[in-house]
Parts: C-alpha cells; sequence; structure tokens
C-alpha cells in the first residue's frame, strides 16, 4: 500500500472515529443540547466531501465520509 494511502486511510480512521464517542453520549444522556445548525451543515460538508472522493475515487475518502455521514445522521435522529 502506497503512503499516500497509508496516511489517509489513518487519517480517515481519526477524523471519523472522533465522532464515536459522540454518538454513546447521545445514546446514554440524551441529545436535549444538541446544535442541530451545527450538524447539518456537518453532515452537507460530509455529503460533498464524499462527492469529492466518488468522482477521485478516492477509497479512503469514500468510506470515513460514508460512515461520518451515517453517524451524523444518528446523532440527528
Amino acid at each position: 500500500m502506497p503512503l499516500v494511502a497509508i496516511l489517509g486511510t489513518l487519517a480517515a480512521v481519526c477524523t471519523t472515529g472522533a465522532f464515536v464517542p459522540q454518538i454513546v453520549k447521545i445514546h446514554k444522556q440524551g441529545g436535549e443540547d444538541l446544535s442541530y445548525g451545527m450538524l447539518s451543515v456537518y453532515l452537507v460538508g460530509l455529503l460533498l466531501w464524499l462527492a469529492y472522493g466518488i468522482q477521485l475515487r478516492a477509497q479512503a475518502v469514500i468510506w470515513a465520509n460514508t460512515t461520518a455521514a451515517i453517524l451524523v445522521l444518528i446523532a440527528i435522529v
């Protein structure tokens, strides 16, 4: 695997995985204090990055943003 692919994969794991504790907290404590505006803008950004990754056929960008978008949708719901 080329170094650039390793870097992209590690970055994707870190940035996507960083949202998991937020989902756990929402599950345990509820989401009354969530900023739905921020989550909506974040979701739009993720979907734009996903479109970008699809255009480039960049696997790390595609799976990281797909996973993160799913996590954000879980937080919103």
